[in-house]
């Protein structure tokens, strides 16, 4: 059973669906994406008894306002976080991975979580490599001055993660991916928990490509970090490292 619920943040107010019980995953969505691609995933998470919450980040779906910077988007999750009980777990594709990175780098926003998922994305992609791939998509006009801000943002976004005393999955893609191992092994050198599954079948949109698949391989992490109280699922393909 899903309910429907909006934040209001002042300067934008943002909609979300609250999707089962159990302790709280916050489901970040992709640039250009909406919170519906996180329905399958939400239900299968529901299953494994979590409870979790989707909203769109602004300028999307139905929230209000403008995508331009990534401060503003980090500040948008800083306010989802503060708004449900604690501790929860963020889960970002994309941009709102990166998002969910840059709330991170304030200890009181990093105080209410208890972990990171960051779906095909890591906080310091190459910026040449990543413009080609979003040109190639279709996406790099779409959302100019937040891809500029997030592309100059990648040092800060890689010091936060490795300092931030939380655990990190990264599930990476299989197909079309704009990662490289190159970028997640920058990632696992500069943090301190960090952990890499891969979803063969999966492009960069892995909710939407492989949604049970990711649904599974988020549920047995999250057991094995000790966030839940359920029965670790299967989920072929892994090769966690």
């Amino acid at each position: 059973m899903s309910t429907e619920i909006s934040l209001d943040l002042g300067e934008v107010t943002l909609r979300g669906t609250v999707t089962g019980a159990g302790p709280t995953v916050l489901l970040l969505h992709a640039g250009g994406e909406r919170r519906e691609v996180w329905a399958p995933v939400a239900a299968m998470l529901a299953r494994h008894g979590f409870r979790s919450v989707a909203f769109d980040l602004r300028g999307h779906g139905g929230s209000s306002g403008r995508a331009t910077t990534l401060r503003a988007l980090a500040g948008d999750v800083a306010g989802m976080i503060a708004s449900q009980p604690a501790p929860a777990v963020l889960v970002g594709a994309s941009v709102g991975g990166l998002a969910a990175v840059a709330a991170l780098a304030d200890p009181a926003v990093a105080a209410l979580a208890s972990g990171l998922v960051l779906v095909d994305v890591v906080p310091d992609l190459e910026p040449g490599r990543a413009r080609s791939w979003l040109d190639f998509h279709g996406l790099g006009g779409r959302y100019p001055r937040l891809v500029d801000d997030v592309l100059g943002s990648g040092p800060a976004l890689l010091a936060t993660a490795g300092a931030v005393d939380l655990p990190i999955l990264v599930v990476h893609a299989g197909q079309g991916s704009p990662l490289r191992d190159a970028d997640v092994d920058r990632l696992r050198a500069a943090g301190r928990r960090v952990a890499v599954v891969r979803v063969p079948s999966a492009g960069h949109l892995v909710a939407r490509d492989a949604p049970e698949h990711l649904a599974d391989l988020v549920s047995g992490w999250l057991c094995g970090i000790g966030h839940g109280a359920v029965s670790t699922p299967g989920g072929g393909g892994q090769d966690l490292r």
